[in-house]
């Protein structure tokens, strides 16, 4: 019979890469969708805000709702809603795609709370971190098919099409999912109605547990600077690439999976690595200081490069700049109160979210003023390592 973490852990890693995969679709084939559509090329991160905005309020209005349906139940709403989100874009009239946005992140809401809930309760102690990366690499493994899968179909048959096979693959999922749902909803609190937990007391549940602990601001503050900087590599590399002439659009996606391949390389060994350390903080301000290192000399270096040196620079950027969320996330599990994991996850999830839902259209915005997107890039690179440099030398102090 199988460990209950190993079930856990399969459940919870197939509905992050599938989350993902929906999630970073749009951006993949963002040249080709926004040039048929009228749009601006950078108004993508437009679009990846809204995303980000619709994920910040289920976690403001729908953690309730893990504890009391399931967190397996909660995970397969999440994806049905996100076939749903790509349907209405897929529908190409530009007042329904903020409502596809706003859909499609609020059913990538539930991924991190229900799936930290569901590790929390299963996973060994010794190997929490791991465990927890391993989970959270189905994130840019999800990225990476976006990259391999959808701009090469795009490029082929339309954007339509490869919506089309998002659609298939969250429903899919959703199907899969219910053969573990018995096993993993069995803790559900079936007594809580929404009447007990839609109080604005309720609602304040996650930012309230953030104060349960002293680290969990400052930890929360640098996965902010994270989102930002991988918010802002994953929703422009490759309009970047394909508008400014560096790249077609399926070798520009060969790109964006190169850097969210190395992502997930980046959460198991930094994750193992994090364990084997013992100090996730120090782990995550060293990491930081680098991820920002690496990021920056992908953005000056990496197009001028011959193909292998700028996959080699990519791919170094995302083992760095997108392997930080599992140890976070452990962190933060690690540092909530008993019986409050759901609540603080979802407070440092949605606080970080901000991360991803400021960063995009700040980018946006500065690639019109600035006619660059150089210096948008630069800029997020330049807060990660500000903010790492100084909790490094908190940490060393301390």
């Amino acid at each position: 019979m199988r460990s209950p973490w190993v079930v856990a852990l399969s459940a919870a890693l197939l509905m992050q890469t599938v989350g993902t995969f929906v999630s970073q679709l749009i951006p993949v084939i963002a040249p080709v969708m926004t040039a048929e559509l009228g749009l601006a090329p950078q108004a993508v991160g437009n679009f990846a805000s809204v995303n980000t905005l619709g994920a910040i309020l289920f976690l403001l209005f729908g953690t309730g709702f893990i504890a009391s349906v399931g967190s397996a139940r909660m995970l397969q709403w999440g994806a049905v809603i996100g076939a749903v989100a790509l349907t209405l874009a897929a529908t190409g009239l530009l007042w329904l795609l903020p409502a596809a946005a706003l859909l499609m992140g609020i059913g990538y809401g539930p991924t991190g709370p229900a799936g930290s809930r569901i590790l929390q309760a299963t996973a060994p102690a010794r190997h929490r971190v791991l465990i927890f990366s391993i989970k959270q690499a189905g994130a840019p493994a999800g990225g990476a098919l976006a990259g391999l899968i959808a701009a090469p179909v795009a490029a082929a048959f339309g954007w339509r099409a490869a919506i089309a096979i998002g659609v298939a693959v969250a429903v899919l999922a959703a199907l899969l999912l219910q053969l573990f749902r018995p096993a993993l909803d069995a803790d559900r609190e079936r007594e809580r109605l929404p009447g007990r937990w839609l109080t604005w007391r309720q609602l304040a549940a996650p930012l309230a547990a953030l104060r349960m602990h002293p680290a969990l601001p400052a930890l929360t503050l640098q996965a902010f600077a994270f989102a930002a900087l991988q918010g802002s590599l994953f929703s422009f590399t490759v309009t970047w690439l394909v508008t400014t002439g560096r790249a077609t659009l399926t070798e520009a996606g060969t790109v964006f999976a190169a850097m969210q391949l190395a992502g997930v390389a980046g959460r198991l060994a930094l994750g193992w690595a994090a364990d084997r350390v013992g100090d996730a903080r120090l782990s995550l301000a060293v990491h930081g200081v680098f991820a920002a290192a690496l990021s920056a000399l992908w953005v000056l270096a990496g197009p001028g490069a011959s193909w292998g040196a700028a996959l080699l620079l990519a791919s170094s950027c995302g083992f760095t700049a997108a392997s930080w969320n599992g140890i976070f996330l452990a962190e933060v599990a690690r540092l909530s109160p008993p019986g409050r994991v759901a609540e603080a996850s979802s407070g440092a999830i949605m606080l970080c979210f901000l991360g991803y839902l400021a960063a995009p259209t700040a980018f946006a915005a500065a690639v019109t003023f600035a006619d660059s997107w150089t210096v948008p890039f630069l800029s997020a690179c330049a807060l990660l390592g500000l903010i790492s440099v100084g909790l490094l030398a908190r940490r060393i102090a301390a």
